[in-house]
């Protein structure tokens, strides 16, 4: 898919901040062959993270309209928009343009309304929400990234989240239910409490081309070995007669323990606290049973998910109706709190690596936790990308790059693009080609790999609303401090202390006082203007 314009009429998100913008992204009549990103940039507070969250939150109402049994809840029914984008149903060649508005009026709650293009006759043609045939127009996933605890993007997927976990309690606690696989929601939040589930499937399931670009920065061969561990009966015991002590599940989720429990190098089990303990040396005969099971690595990494998004069931009723109350309210420094890592139903433990060697030299073990935040983010992006190669996903990426070091900053897309899948890297790849990432920075790294109309520069005018416009200078190739001053309005690009010392310099007739704080700085412009400054003020004082 390929998102085209968002127009945001009314949120109550962030105070109405982003109320009225009404944004095109891409033209409805080019043609888009390859992965082709988007970057929103600019200051902190102009709304790149928000504008995010607003894109997840339409495709939440979206699909709690069309698709009630995937997404359960819906986190901002007052949302009113209009989005438009192109989508290739069932791999079809030639893409659907599609519309979607939702607008007040008598100040009665919307319907909401869903349209495909006739490009035949020039006309838009409304669509039955409840079809198979208008849900192949939806997207496959939204994927969310945030490196950290970020609720502006977070809240809508933290939203299904706890939807989903709440009706596999419901359904595991009724007979009549327990047996039906409760589905996916479309909605995936890739953040730090995920970066496992990610980086294990992908090292088990992924190809080997893939394993190797997601440890060739860390210098790490393969996945060596890894403990999960499963704890259902926690310090209040369900006193009903259930089938379990503790948490309860559905047959799905018992299906997912006796695989892992199957696939096990070794595992103990506790009766009294229902815990199971499953330990994994990784070889070719491991992979090969976790392939009869789960076939890829996405299928894995859903149901390591699955088995995850319990530890909410953990927490106390009064906390998750607070999540409710305060996520009705927008009230975003809310989030369900994670538990203990004794208290989790699911949790990792003792991930190790296989460090690369010498031919001559022993192997040696590195453990996970020895990595840099870094190291863990690029594995768990990387990752993310290797297992959702398939058109139509929208990948929603706040700040990807926030702890990369300069190196990794500038090879950050390339990385992307040239990512092997199983047609090939990313930047060929005809599936992959369909789908659409937007991204936000603070950084000029990632502009300087893209063309300026993929480039959408974020600030505020002077009555706080927000502005969106792309760089009057073409930034692909661009040096970084012509991005920086374009899109921040920093010239020249150093700070502000060694600034305020030049300008003060530059007033100054004294040579000595110039010419002894020009040693004091670092080679810049600026400081060839200070020197030409001192030349002049010699020259003059020579006469």
């Amino acid at each position: 898919m390929k998102l085209l314009r968002v127009h945001i009429i009314s949120a109550k998100t962030c105070g109405g901040l982003l109320d009225g913008v009404d944004r095109s992204l891409r033209s409805p009549f080019s043609d888009y062959p390859s992965f082709d990103p988007l970057c929103l940039i600019g200051p902190n507070g102009a709304g790149k993270s928000q504008f995010l969250q607003m894109i997840a939150e339409i495709f939440q109402s979206v699909f709690y309209a069309c698709i009630r049994e995937e997404e359960r809840i819906e986190g901002n029914p007052d949302l009113q928009f209009e989005i438009e984008y192109l989508i290739y149903p069932e791999d079809d060649q030639i893409p659907v343009r599609v519309r979607i508005s939702r607008e007040a009026v008598d100040r009665k709650r919307p319907p909401l309304i869903i349209q495909r293009r006739d490009e035949d006759e020039y006309e838009w043609i409304d669509c039955d929400l409840n079809t198979p045939e208008t849900h192949t127009l939806l997207p496959h996933k939204v994927v969310g990234y945030t490196s950290g605890d970020n609720e502006t993007l977070s809240l809508p997927f933290l939203v299904s989240r706890s939807g989903y976990a709440d009706e596999v309690g419901r359904r595991a606690l009724n007979a009549a239910t327990r047996s039906q696989s409760v589905p996916d929601t479309r909605l995936m939040l890739i953040d730090y409490e995920t970066h496992l589930e990610v980086l294990v499937a992908n090292l088990l399931l992924g190809e080997a081309s893939q394993r190797d670009k997601l440890l060739e920065e860390a210098k790490l061969q393969d996945l060596h070995s890894f403990r999960c561990i499963i704890q259902l009966a926690h310090q209040k015991k369900n006193k009903k007669q259930t089938r379990r002590k503790g948490i309860q599940l559905t047959d799905e989720l018992e299906t997912y323990i006796d695989q892992l429990q199957r696939c096990a190098t070794c595992y103990t089990y506790d009766d009294e606290t229902e815990t199971y303990t499953f330990d994994y040396w990784i070889n070719d005969e491991m992979r090969i049973a976790f392939r009869s099971f789960w076939g890829n690595a996405l299928n894995l990494y859903s149901s390591f998910h699955k088995l995850a998004m319990l530890n909410d069931l953990v927490l106390s009723k009064k906390t998750r109706d607070r999540f409710r109350r305060d996520t009705r309210t927008r009230r975003f420094a809310s989030r369900l709190p994670e538990p203990q890592d004794e208290d989790k139903v699911f949790r990792f433990e003792r991930v190790r690596f296989r460090k690369k060697q010498a031919e001559d030299t022993k192997d040696q073990e590195v453990d996970y936790v020895s990595l840099s935040d870094g190291e863990h983010q690029l594995g768990q992006l990387l990752g993310t990308f290797c297992m959702l190669s398939s058109p139509n996903v929208l990948f929603l990426l706040d700040e990807p790059e926030s702890h990369f070091n300069p190196q990794w900053r500038v090879k950050f897309i390339s990385r992307i693009l040239y990512l092997p899948t199983k047609d090939g890297d990313r930047r060929e790849a005809s599936r992959a080609s369909r789908q659409d990432c937007l991204l936000t920075t603070h950084a000029p790294f990632i502009p300087s790999d893209m063309k300026r109309d993929k480039v959408f520069i974020f600030s505020k005018n002077e009555e706080g609303k927000i502005q969106i416009k792309n760089p009057d200078v073409e930034t692909v190739g661009s040096t970084f401090d012509t991005i920086i001053e374009e899109c921040f309005e920093v010239r020249p690009p150093i700070s502000q202390r060694p600034r305020d010392k030049i300008e003060e310099l530059m007033q100054s007739d004294n040579p000595e006082e110039i010419r002894a704080g020009i040693q004091g700085l670092g080679s810049s412009v600026e400081k060839v203007f200070l020197a030409d400054h001192l030349r002049q003020v010699t020259n003059k004082d020579g006469v």
